[in-house]
């Protein structure tokens, strides 16, 4: 048993401890171009939470890793041939964070990270909303901006959605669920408005319309070392950062 895994541990373990922070990972079910499995945003945020959990436990931190929600926010995904993806709605997953946050607060937890793996999942309202009602720290990771300054000296032509980053984790890590013989380049539709295309004005995008077959860029140049080099730099950014968030007294000016 791994006793920073929640799923794993039992009660007589979990109430030796005392806890400081609590990690919970968010993913998504939904089609990631032809060749990578619906799900691998879960997949790949729970890979990356027990990895720097682990790490963080080891050097003395008490982080606990919570069992992913596996359910993200793909109402623009409904309307894909046969897509399958599993979808709520944004104010469902607020309210779930809302309900989990309230039960960790009353069993004496006080500092939660949501770590989110899929881009449709915007949690930081909620830590807006939870801000002056709860006692709780509240913060959010998207783990896929954490290194995004380290993508050019591993990768080719980073995208958006399976695409040569997820390619590369999903090769290293579950490379049985991956079929790269399958994928398309992964172009993006333009939209008739240059506004949009270049970034200045954002919309939800129909992926129906957006994509060809829901992939955002070029998974051709992913390789399993691309994906464990990415690793190597998440764990060791993120695992510092519980670290030093476990040992981080709670006082009058924190997080200052």
């Amino acid at each position: 048993m791994r006793p920073y895994i929640l799923a794993e541990q039992n009660h007589a373990i979990l109430r030796a401890e005392r806890w400081e922070v609590a990690v919970l990972p968010f993913g998504a079910t939904e089609p990631h171009n032809l060749h990578m499995p619906y799900g691998t945003d879960t997949l790949q945020v729970e890979e990356i939470g027990r990895r720097c959990c682990e790490k963080a436990y080891a050097a003395g931190a008490r982080v606990l890793l919570l069992p992913v929600v596996p359910f993200g926010v793909n109402t623009n995904h409904l309307q894909i041939p046969g897509g399958l993806a599993l979808s709520v709605n944004p104010s469902t997953l607020l309210k779930l964070v809302t309900d989990l946050v309230d039960s960790l607060e009353r069993q004496g937890l006080r500092k939660l990270v949501l770590l989110n793996g899929h881009g449709g999942n915007e949690l930081k309202p909620i830590t807006r909303e939870l801000h002056h009602t709860s006692k709780m720290f509240l913060c959010v990771c998207d783990w896929y901006r954490m290194a995004a300054d380290v993508y050019p000296q591993i990768f080719d032509k980073p995208g958006e959605h399976a695409d040569e980053v997820e390619t590369s984790l999903g090769q290293a890590y579950f490379s049985e669920l991956v079929n790269p013989e399958l994928a398309d380049d992964g172009a993006a539709t333009p939209t008739r408005f240059e506004a949009i295309n270049r970034g200045w004005v954002s919309i939800t995008r129909p992926w129906h319309l957006a994509t060809k077959n829901t992939g955002l860029g070029d998974p051709r140049a992913a390789s399993a070392d691309k994906g464990r080099q990415l690793m190597q730099v998440l764990v060791e950014r993120f695992s510092e950062f519980l670290i030093e968030l476990a040992n981080a007294e709670m006082d009058a000016t924190f997080p200052y």
